[in-house]
């Protein structure tokens, strides 16, 4: 059964730099909201539940609640497509809470079952794939999203089914608006599409924006050979500077020429050894080698980023250009683009 669970891989998204308008596409779009947690693919088959991941590693040890809800729910022999999510906040003041989704991934049994009942995760379905005997697959969305509305739409939580809309100006505010409930970003699916495992065949519409921050230091490339990546830091109101990210993603030779571009900037020892510096270890870095070169913070450049998790960048961010006209002072979170707080229970609600 666990194999058969993940042997259908997600059907993924490609990015665009807007909403595409509905009539872009024969037959037009349907677009929902972009949920930011872990995909998962739910098989539901003689009274057993599987959860599978975007990289078909089984997550169905670390939330057991969800579990229980969906052999509770879920009707036999679904294959249901969606997002994993964990829920924080008091009533009226919801929001999506990414630091405690990945705190579930843990390897001790006692831990997972005290996360479950402290921070219950909840499922948002987005598509139907098999119902009982029936492939669902090569039926266009329009179909799919029917039977899905069908078979869960009256599933109570922690089970929700994804709202959707053909109306593009919709979706654009909700790109706006949602993004202060902690979501990122608007998927658009053609109405007439088949679904089509580990192919692009959805558009992602994510927020795009920029900030000057300041180098901190560099990793090490995993070959031993030049810049892997990039460590940045912004100041907070303090004065102090926090470490907020990192960029990557450079070719062989740039990393070469960043090893020896960077050399003056090295913080090094009295003896003249490179002073031994780490970054904090999470949950992600466990068994890790955390250890990064200092350099001095003088540098600044530019990147490219989409949304904040608490004080840091969500994902690894692009490096943009060199800001040799700034000052490493002046780059502070204040320059950074806070979205106005929006309640999660009201993107669930349909």
């Amino acid at each position: 059964m666990a194999d058969s669970a993940r042997s259908i891989a997600p059907m993924l998204a490609k990015s665009v730099e807007q909403v595409p308008d509905a009539d872009a596409i024969a037959g037009g779009y349907s677009y929902e909201p972009k949920w930011d947690g872990f995909r998962g693919i739910v098989r539901v088959s003689g009274g057993e539940v599987e959860i599978g991941s975007r990289g078909s590693k089984p997550l169905t040890r670390y939330f057991p609640e969800l579990v229980e809800a969906f052999a509770r729910e879920l009707p036999e022999g679904c294959v249901v497509d969606g997002e994993i999510v964990v829920r924080s906040g008091s009533a009226g003041d919801e929001r999506l809470d990414w630091e405690a989704l990945g705190q579930r991934i843990h390897p001790a049994d006692s831990r997972v079952r005290r996360l479950a009942a402290e921070t219950p995760a909840s499922f948002v379905a987005f598509d139907l794939l098999e119902l009982g005997d029936e492939s669902l697959v090569d039926l266009p969305f329009r179909e799919r999203r029917a039977r899905l509305e069908e078979a869960l739409g009256d599933a109570p939580p922690p089970v929700h089914v994804t709202r959707v809309t053909t109306d593009a100006d919709l979706a654009r505010t909700w790109l706006e608006r949602f993004e202060g409930a902690g979501l990122d970003g608007v998927i658009a699916k053609p109405l007439e599409g088949a679904y089509l495992p580990n192919k692009r065949a959805m558009l992602k519409i994510k927020h795009k924006r920029t900030a000057d921050v300041v180098l901190v230091g560099y990793r090490v490339h995993k070959s031993g050979t030049g810049v892997g990546s990039l460590l940045l830091g912004l100041y907070d109101d303090t004065g102090e500077l926090r470490m907020v990210g990192g960029s990557s993603a450079f070719t062989d030779a740039r990393r070469r020429e960043l090893i020896d571009e960077l050399e003056p900037l090295v913080v090094r020892e009295d003896s003249g050894e490179v002073a031994g510096a780490e970054t904090e270890r999470s949950r992600f870095s466990s068994g890790k080698d955390t250890s990064f070169v200092p350099l001095r913070p003088e540098r600044v450049l530019e990147v490219g980023y989409d949304q904040m998790e608490g004080w840091r960048f969500r994902h690894t961010v692009r490096f943009l250009r060199w800001r040799p006209d700034r000052d490493a002072e002046s780059c502070r979170f204040e320059q950074l683009e806070v979205p106005a707080a929006y309640d999660l229970s009201a993107v669930l609600e349909r």
